[in-house]
């Protein structure tokens, strides 16, 4: 057997047409300064949306013919969102609290539950009081309706009765609701707790605010403070170039000195040297010239007869 689909209902809110879900061929058009702009086709409307670079959205779907007006879509959502929180927030929310007897309740306990029931009146909430009969205690209501009667009493300067104590089923029920002063009182109560959670919420803030302030004023001040180290870091540096190129261009002329007197002495030595050596050629020459001398003469001399 095939299992039915159970129907479940549209659980979606009415949706907000925009654009080209605007299906009517002719809307009244609102501008986007508020001005009227008569009723214009759709495609019209469209295309002076698109000029704006904006949405078209239907305001009064139910106006003959829809009212549509060109704004930001994603803004109107978000102020909608808004104004809901907001009235969320302001709205006061009664809740109904419950509180339980029987006819038999002891003096004490009932004493009790009057003082639980006083606490929630003054918290602006709605107090029904339920008296619940077993067996035969339901021949005699009388007694319930002391106890309710009793708790009004006890209670008048807080609330006014709802509804007086009648008979639902086996139980006899009393609703009380706060006096109209007494949801002024909360109210302001929950207004001034508001306001105090607002300030707090900016003191917070400007707190963050200024611990990010102080933050960025530090680190732009080591930012800063590493920029002149490194700037002096730098033009230390060059200095010591500086010195290291004269240094060594002093070092360069004291060896290019000490190579020039070097040069001059190896010239001396040597012109001496060559010196030396024409005087040793020249006495050299001289002797042999002699030789030669005296080996004419020797040549010139007859030799001795015999």
């Amino acid at each position: 057997m095939a299992m039915r689909r159970r129907f479940r209902g549209n659980t979606r809110g009415p949706q907000i047409r925009v654009n080209h879900r605007i299906r009517v061929p002719e809307v009244l058009v609102v501008g986007s300064d508020g001005s009227n702009l008569g009723v214009l086709t759709t495609q019209e409307a469209l295309r002076r949306a698109r000029e704006e670079n904006l949405d078209l959205v239907e305001i009064n779907p139910k106006g003959q013919p829809p009212v549509c007006k060109i704004l930001d879509f994603g803004k109107f959502k978000y102020d909608e969102s808004k104004k809901k929180r907001e009235t969320k927030r302001k709205q006061t929310v009664v809740e109904v609290k419950e509180i339980k007897l029987r006819p038999k309740t002891d003096e004490h306990d009932l004493d009790f539950k009057l003082r639980a029931s006083r606490k929630f009146l003054e918290s602006g909430n709605k107090v029904k009081v339920v008296c619940r009969f077993r067996g035969r205690e339901i021949t005699h209501p009388e007694r319930a309706r002391e106890q309710l009667n009793h708790i009004v009493e006890q209670t008048e300067d807080l609330a006014i009765v709802e509804l007086r104590p009648t008979m639902e089923g086996r139980a006899m029920a009393l609703v009380l609701a706060p006096k109209q002063s007494i949801l002024q009182k909360v109210q302001q109560e929950r207004t001034r707790r508001e306001q105090e959670r607002e300030q707090e919420r900016q003191q917070l803030r400007e707190a963050d605010a200024q611990e990010k302030a102080e933050r960025r004023r530090k680190q732009e001040e080591a930012a800063r403070s590493k920029g002149l180290i490194s700037v002096e870091e730098l033009l230390e540096g060059e200095d010591k170039d500086k010195d290291g190129v004269v240094d060594d261009h002093d070092d360069d002329d004291d060896h290019d000195d000490d190579d020039d007197h070097d040069d001059g002495d190896d010239d001396d030595d040597g012109e001496d040297d060559d010196g030396e050596d024409d005087d040793d050629h020249d006495d050299d020459d001289g002797d042999d010239g002699d030789d030669g001398d005296d080996d004419d003469d020797d040549d010139g001399k007859e030799p001795p007869a015999t």
